[in-house]
């Protein structure tokens, strides 16, 4: 269930109240009293940010030199207690340019208590986007002398964005060059036994999109994956040519995609918001491309040397690349030196971290570069203690590439204009967890 607070409270460090709102009457009004004898005179404001003291709960969080206290009396949705906060926070910001604090507050108790009352009803949380408030709520806050940001003006024809299904954009966006950036940015994240086999590999992965649109454009994205490629074959009774399918889990869209034409028709579909934003979220356990193997040798001589052989192969096409490339081989803390021998890039030993540290800035496809390495290790007289060998480290980015195999078949933009748009397609692989034992 959502929040249905009771009261919210503005405290400084003191437990002062600054500002208060009550939404119900089946709290009292001191309330306040509890919270500053039972958990500020406490000193336990720091264990546990949810308390429950009689037969309510006090979700509190601290920003900067304030307290935000929420009380209720309910069982209620304790993260959606703490987001309806962060949001508020934001929004407060956004009035009172950048700042939120108790100065801030004692300046602008009006404004706030204007827009307690729009952001929550009863209890219930209500719309906390700044770009739609500040279109019928056009007072300005008392801005810090120390705020670098500028006032927004009010965007014309309030009651239009307000009543409309289309909250995070405005009508009136007028561009000479109508145009669409779609980067979809993936990390991988590896675990290899020192044989070559893969213990653990997913990828996650984000969808974002710049738009420069004019008027209210109706965006369709089509990706190659399994359950779209199905539908849209159910749909036009026929086999799809679309190739190797790509099976998306934990799927997040943002809010502008319409999500009942995506569960009828498997279609993501939007107004787009105006400028940058994240359209989705997404994993893969399953068909994973790798962009590197890494084949390493590690032998110990003695208690006073080791020989250090690795082998990076590039997976990808020999037509693409991929960008600072870094390889972290772990030593023993006891490392004195290390002398190198690289078919490509630059190797130093990097005490700081034992490790050998090997960088290439631009790593060809179908390439296999060998570092040769050898360590000297201090003698020590106490008891040598066996060095666990942690594993090596990779870090790179490889655009043009993604390691799911995930495509844009198609982004279709439609305007009543009709004017001409310019679609620009990135993708880009990047290095999560990606380790491999030695």
């Amino acid at each position: 269930m959502p929040v249905a607070a009771s009261a919210i409270y503005f405290l400084n460090l003191r437990g002062d109240v600054l500002i208060n709102r009550l939404y119900r009457d089946d709290v009292g009004g001191n309330m306040v009293d509890a919270f500053r004898m039972h958990i500020m005179q406490t000193k336990e404001l720091g264990t546990c940010p949810v308390r429950q003291i009689g037969g309510c709960s006090f979700f509190y969080m601290r920003v900067n030199n304030v307290y935000i206290v929420i009380v209720v009396s309910s069982n209620a949705n304790v993260a959606c207690a703490f987001k309806f906060v962060v949001e508020a926070v934001n929004l407060f910001k956004s009035y009172f340019g950048g700042a939120f604090d108790e100065d801030a507050i004692r300046n602008n108790f009006v404004l706030i208590y204007e827009l307690l009352d729009e952001i929550m009803d009863f209890g219930y949380p209500q719309n906390l986007s700044p770009e739609i408030l500040k279109l019928y709520i056009t007072q300005e806050g008392v801005r810090s002398p120390f705020s670098s940001k500028t006032s927004e003006k009010p965007v014309p024809n309030a009651t239009l964005q307000v009543t409309g299904a289309v909250g995070w954009r405005r009508e009136g966006l007028v561009y000479k060059k109508n145009e669409v950036f779609l980067d979809i940015v993936e990390s991988v994240n590896l675990l290899m036994s020192s044989k070559g086999s893969v213990l653990r590999c997913d990828v996650t992965g984000k969808v974002l999109m710049k738009c420069f649109l004019s008027g209210m454009p109706d965006l369709k994205l089509g990706l190659n994956d399994k359950i779209g490629l199905e539908k849209e074959s159910q749909l036009k009774s026929r086999p799809t040519k679309s190739g190797k399918t790509i099976e998306l889990d934990d799927v997040t869209f943002h809010q502008c995609v319409n999500l009942t034409r995506f569960n009828s028709e498997k279609t993501v579909s939007f107004v787009p918001p105006d400028g940058e934003f994240e359209l989705m979220t997404y994993r893969i356990t399953e068909g994973v491309n790798l962009p590197f193997r890494v084949l390493p040798t590690i032998k110990e001589l003695g208690r006073t040397r080791m020989e250090v052989n690795v082998k990076v192969k590039s997976v990808f096409g020999a037509k693409m690349f991929a960008l600072g490339v870094v390889v972290k081989i772990p030593v023993p803390k006891q490392t004195a030196k290390a002398s190198f021998q690289v078919t490509s890039g630059r190797a130093k030993y990097n005490a700081s971290i034992d490790c050998l540290v090997w960088k290439i800035r631009k790593f060809p496809g179908q390439t296999e570069p060998t570092l040769s390495a050898e360590v000297e290790l201090i003698s020590t007289i106490a008891e040598k203690k066996s060095w666990t060998r942690p594993p090596i480290q990779m870090e790179f980015q490889v655009p043009m590439f993604t390691a799911s195999g995930l495509r844009v078949r198609f982004l279709k933009v439609w305007e009543k204009s009709g004017y001409n748009t310019v679609e620009w397609v990135r993708y880009i692989t990047k290095a999560g967890s990606y380790e491999i034992r030695c």
